[in-house]
């Protein structure tokens, strides 16, 4: 999953939310250098990203872009299935996007002096160009498919996915409606 869906599933704490914003950023055990909760959101992401690797639904997912894109379907699919939360905002949250995506921000400015530098140096773009309600159209989507390819330097013409989203978009959304509520099941007993 991408950022959406992380700080989605985060939602409920600032600083998890924080956690799971850097965890990609902080290798190995770096994240014990950040205070408890902050840890327990860079634990949180990558049991998200393991749990979504290796579940069924996302592998038959890639199956539209395995071919073309390689390992980078992986990569695709997160983006796509955050297209699918934006989309879809409504049926998991009684919040707007708009305002979630807002509070995001804010919580972020607060912790940015914490961050990696690679999240310190991503935000302001992130915030300008108002990522997290923006995966929710496909213009959107489009852009953040064409920033991955200038910042991905071996890329296999990502930038050009977005036709494989639109083309096989209806089956993708039934493997997120799928998929999704499993991981907010498993996540909620992860966190317990």
């Amino acid at each position: 999953m991408n950022h959406l869906a992380h700080l989605y599933l985060s939602r409920h704490s600032e600083k998890m939310m924080v956690g799971n914003f850097i965890a990609d950023a902080v290798k190995g055990k770096k994240f014990l250098d950040y205070e408890e909760e902050i840890s327990k959101g860079i634990i949180m992401h990558r049991e998200i990203d393991t749990y979504t690797d290796s579940h069924e639904v996302v592998r038959y997912s890639k199956r539209f872009f395995k071919k073309r894109y390689g390992l980078f379907s992986s990569i695709l699919i997160d983006l796509f299935y955050d297209h699918f939360l934006a989309k879809n905002w409504n049926t998991y949250s009684e919040q707007s996007l708009g305002s979630f995506a807002d509070h995001c921000y804010h919580v972020f400015e607060k912790y940015l002096s914490i961050m990696p530098d690679r999240n310190r140096v991503m935000f302001p773009y992130m915030q300008k160009e108002n990522w997290l309600l923006n995966y929710a159209n496909i213009e959107g989507i489009q852009r953040s498919l064409n920033g991955m390819s200038h910042r991905i330097k071996s890329h296999p013409g990502i930038e050009h996915a977005s036709a494989e989203l639109k083309l096989h978009y209806i089956e993708l959304d039934k493997d997120f409606e799928n998929y999704f509520p499993q991981l907010i099941h498993h996540i909620a007993t992860f966190a317990k």
